[in-house]
């Protein structure tokens, strides 16, 4: 690993570790570049990763839609996910979840790798799970294209996990102090809110410094997905009417 490379893990490290306990936040993965070495502190594994340029081509500045396949129909998924690309959605998230670091389980790398070929769009791949590090590989290998995993050790604060969550307002001034500890470290991440997410709510994480939102009965449960995608990209705050 290079010194560059170390230093921006130390970074993200370090910036991680701080927002320990932002409820919805997401730090994207390092990105893994050809013949990267990734060790774990139980394995070594020696990769070789192809760079994706799935991720790249979207800018920082745009909003960025990521519907969440625990919200589609799985007798129909690979169709599902294609009718929300053609909608215009960015992303693809998949919820993975063990029964251990939450209550829910859900999927593994074998659903991942069903979706590559589906579609070119990024897969958005968010690890709930225990000792996450023995899983990166597993999914690096089956498609994913984002990674994240959480900064907490203890299961025990993640037993309220369930799908459909409700939006929780204390989190947008999370995001908000997030941003601006992001721009004084001289970094632009993606700051990915999960959770709740709808058209009507949008605005507030959009003016909070969000810019990758995931949502998905928003989405999959809208009789229109397009009109959804893009009530989410463009949310706006409600004009307050004259008394």
């Amino acid at each position: 690993m290079s010194a560059a490379t170390t230093s921006l893990c130390s970074t993200t490290a370090s910036l991680q570790s701080k927002i320990n306990g932002f409820g919805g936040l997401k730090l994207q993965k390092l990105s893994f570049s050809p013949s990267t070495s990734f060790t774990s502190s139980r394995r070594n594994y020696r990769m070789e990763v192809k760079a994706t340029s799935r991720v790249d081509k979207f800018s920082k500045n745009d909003i960025i839609v990521s519907p969440s396949i625990l919200s589609a129909n799985f007798a129909k998924l690979g169709e599902q996910v294609k009718a929300v690309e053609l909608a215009g959605c960015d992303w693809i998230h998949v919820d993975v979840m063990d029964g251990r670091f939450v209550p829910n389980i859900t999927i593994g790398p074998l659903v991942v790798d069903a979706l590559r070929p589906v579609t070119d769009l990024p897969l958005d791949v968010h690890l709930m799970i225990v000792e996450p590090d023995q899983r990166v590989p597993d999914f690096i290998k089956a498609g994913a294209d984002i990674i994240s995993v959480h900064c907490e050790q203890s299961s025990t604060i993640h037993l309220h996990r369930a799908v459909n969550q409700s939006f929780i307002e204390s989190q947008v001034k999370k995001i908000s102090d997030l941003r601006k500890m992001c721009a004084e470290k001289g970094v632009n991440p993606w700051i990915e809110v999960d959770g709740g997410v709808t058209p009507k709510n949008a605005y507030k994480v959009i003016e909070a410094g969000a810019n990758a939102l995931v949502a998905g009965s928003a989405v999959f449960g809208a009789k229109d997905y397009a009109e959804a995608i893009k009530g989410i990209k463009t949310s706006k705050r409600p004009v307050a009417v004259p008394a």
